[in-house]
C-alpha cells in the first residue's frame, strides 16, 4: 500500500506529521533486526497477501556495519521547534554545503547548542554539528577568485529563483539569469562570499589556516564538509578535492 500524498493545500501539521513518520520508520529499519509500523498514514508492511503468507515484519539485508546509523539533517530555518526535535531525536545538524547558505551563524551555533542542553545533552559549542563550505585552491586568493567565480555566478543563476540566496529582491532576482543584466543588478559576488564566511580560497596553506581557526572557534566541532557548488565542471571538482586531500587534510592528521 502505498503512502498517501499530500498537495500543497494540505495543512502544514498534516504535511509534517506525514514526513516525521516517513523519516522515523526509516531510521528504525536500520537500528533493529526487523521492523513493521502501523500509523495515521500508512502501514508497513502492507495488510495484503505475499507469497502464500501473511508478512508480518520487514528486514533490511544487509545491515549497517555501524549501529546504531547517525542521523543527519540540514539546518535552514533553525527554529526552536525544528531545532529542539532534532535535539530530542539525536539528529545531527548540516550547517551550509546545500540549501542552506555555507558558513555558521553565531546565532546559529549557540541555538543549537542550547537546544542540545534543553534535551539533556551537554555539548561544547559546535558539537553534533557540521558546517559545510565551498573551496578553491589556488596559487593566491585572486587567482583563485578569477577561477572560481563563474562557478559561483551559474550556482547564483540556478538557486536563487529557488529563494536560496537570502536577500535579493525580485529584480534582482530576474536579473540573474540574464547576462546582460547580471552584472549590474548589484548580486552577490565571490568576494562578498569570502568575507561572509562562506567561501575559503586560496593557497593550501591559507585554507588549513582557516580551518583551523574554525576549529577553535567551535571546540565541539568534529566534522567539516568542502566542496564545489552546483555548476563546477567534473574535472574540477575531482582537481579540487585531490588537492585539498593532499595539500590541506595532512595539517589535521596528527590533531
Amino acid at each position: 500500500m502505498s503512502p498517501p500524498r499530500f498537495g500543497w493545500d494540505d495543512k502544514p501539521r498534516t504535511i509534517t506529521s506525514n514526513w516525521t513518520t516517513k523519516g522515523w520508520t526509516a531510521r528504525r529499519r536500520t537500528m533493529q533486526r526487523a521492523f513493521s509500523h502501523q500509523g495515521k498514514h500508512y502501514t508497513l508492511p502492507p495488510q495484503v497477501p505475499y507469497r502464500g503468507y501473511d508478512l508480518q515484519e520487514i528486514t533490511l539485508v544487509p545491515r549497517p556495519k555501524t549501529l546504531p546509523v547517525e542521523c543527519w539533517q540540514p539546518v535552514v530555518s533553525a527554529s526552536p521547534r525544528a531545532l529542539d526535535f532534532m535535539a530530542k531525536h539525536g539528529i545531527k545538524g548540516i550547517i551550509g554545503g546545500g540549501a542552506a547558505a555555507g558558513g555558521a551563524s553565531e546565532k546559529v551555533m549557540h541555538a543549537f547548542r542550547e537546544a542540545r542542553a534543553r534535551a539533556g545533552r551537554e555539548t561544547e559549542l559546535g558539537g553534533d554539528l557540521c558546517i559545510g563550505y565551498s573551496f578553491h585552491i589556488a596559487d593566491s586568493v585572486e587567482q583563485g577568485i578569477k577561477e572560481a567565480t563563474p562557478f559561483f555566478e551559474e550556482n547564483i543563476k540556478m538557486f536563487a529563483p529557488l529563494g536560496f540566496i537570502p536577500g535579493l529582491t525580485s529584480e534582482q532576482i530576474e536579473a540573474a539569469a540574464d547576462p546582460t543584466r547580471a552584472r549590474h543588478a548589484n548580486l552577490p559576488t565571490l568576494r562578498h562570499a569570502i568575507k561572509a564566511g562562506t567561501w575559503l580560497i586560496g593557497p593550501p596553506e591559507l585554507i588549513a589556516e582557516r580551518l583551523m581557526e574554525i576549529q577553535h572557534k567551535y571546540p565541539g566541532l568534529e566534522v567539516v564538509n568542502v566542496g564545489q557548488p552546483v555548476g563546477t565542471p567534473q574535472a574540477v571538482i575531482l582537481e579540487q578535492l585531490e588537492r585539498f586531500a593532499a595539500q590541506v587534510m595532512p595539517a589535521f592528521k596528527s590533531k
